[in-house]
């Protein structure tokens, strides 16, 4: 941010030397100011013929204010000249005005800060030929010193534009920021309604999707490792107890790598795309497989897909629904008294479940022997039967095992 704009905008004296003329210094002064109106509209319309962007030519208001500021901001200097201790807060002021509408209107400041070298230079050349004009022979010094000044001064006011540019910009997006997150607070409460949802966004220039997918957060432990900047057009809520996002159009082109890419770094689980009246919908089951996964009992590498694991997210909504799962299907094998032997088998049946019961692939997943496997697999076959490879009760044993070695 630049630096506070002083109320004086010269630092030092600007009456021309002794000998920049034969007439006095409250002369020059009178002879410059019969040239203000000139200069003024001379700068205008080069700032037009050079700038036709910057010129609204289809706003005569800001052609208005346009002609007044170019007058005043010349004319002031002129003031200066004779009284270099002249209050400077108004001028000043107004150019905080200018650079703080720029940026409410969304633009940057070159376009401004051209202007304000073009109208400059005119001013300059045209208050030089009247020093000129007077009695009295004007010196290169002079010209050089009062070129300088004008420079100084020019720089005050450009300072005095940005500093309004930057706070109107610091307070325009936290305001955005507080709308986003109040639509976001919409979006994940229950029974949010379409027509607020577009209310909300639209005070927020967000344009609404059709599909939307929130994304429940976490902290990673140990060095997270970079982070990547989050999609723009992503609604954070980084303020909750339990952080999150909400990602437009999570299924376009390329937007689900994007979006792991994104989450590097992060707990995550990504919950189901859905319409974006269901946001909440998504994201309950988000946390719920995250916290699953936390707990032990959904293993996989984050960012998760809760919807790959809704059956388990359903089942651990109620822990005594899991016991009695537990208790039903595992009984013959956790009545066994060998504790050791009871955790391999309970390990090699859902790696046999998960492997359709390969025994090459279980055994490499669990880095045993396809041998140490098919030895396992008949000691299960001892304990359940038939039920063992029966697919009709293969998603309930999935889901007993699971929960049961998580608790374990």
């Amino acid at each position: 941010m630049p630096p506070p704009v002083r109320d004086s905008v010269l630092d030092a004296p600007l009456l021309p030397s002794p000998d920049v003329c034969t007439a006095n210094g409250d002369v020059l002064v009178g002879g410059l100011h019969k040239r203000v109106p000139d200069a003024a509209r001379d700068a205008v319309r080069e700032i037009e013929r050079k700038l036709p962007g910057y010129v609204r030519a289809h706003d005569a208001r800001y052609g208005e204010m346009l002609s007044f500021t170019a007058e005043w901001a010349i004319g002031h200097f002129v003031d200066l000249l004779g009284d270099p201790g002249l209050p400077s807060a108004a001028i000043t002021d107004h150019f905080r005005e200018i650079g703080a509408g720029e940026a409410r209107e969304g633009r940057g400041l070159e376009m401004f800060q051209s202007a304000l070298r073009i109208g400059a230079g005119v001013a300059v050349q045209r208050l030089t030929e009247e020093a000129e004009s007077l009695d009295g022979p004007v010196t290169a010094a002079a010209v050089v010193r009062v070129t300088q000044a004008v420079l100084g001064y020019l720089d005050r006011l450009a300072a005095a534009a940005a500093e309004g540019h930057a706070d109107s910009g610091a307070l325009r997006a936290g305001r955005l920021q507080a709308q986003r997150r109040a639509l976001l607070e919409a979006l994940i409460e229950r029974d949010a309604g379409l027509a607020r949802i577009r209310f909300l966004a639209a005070d927020c220039d967000w344009p609404v999707p059709r599909t939307v997918a929130a994304v429940a957060l976490s902290e990673s432990r140990g060095d997270p490792g970079p982070r990547h900047a989050l999609p723009p057009d992503a609604l954070l809520g980084l303020h909750l107890d339990d952080p999150c996002l909400i990602v437009p159009d999570p299924d376009g082109p390329g937007r689900s790598q994007a979006l792991h890419t994104t989450l590097t770094g992060w707990g995550a689980s990504v919950g189901p795309t859905v319409p974006v009246t269901l946001c909440a919908v998504s994201l309950r089951l988000a946390r719920r497989a995250l916290a699953l996964a936390r707990d032990g009992f959904i293993q996989a590498p984050s960012p998760i897909t809760a919807a790959d694991h809704i059956p388990m997210a359903m089942l651990g909504r109620s822990p005594q629904l899991t016991s009695l799962l537990i208790d039903r299907k595992l009984r013959p094998l956790l009545s066994s008294p060998r504790v050791h032997a009871r955790d391999k088998l309970a390990e090699t049946f859902l790696t046999c479940i998960e492997s359709n019961f390969s025994p090459t692939e279980v055994a490499a997943r669990m880095h045993v022997h396809a041998q140490t496997v098919r030895y396992r697999l008949r000691q299960l076959e001892a304990l359940f039967g038939d039920d063992l490879h029966d697919p009709a009760q293969r998603l309930e044993f999935h889901l007993a095992l699971r929960a049961w070695i998580a608790r374990n």
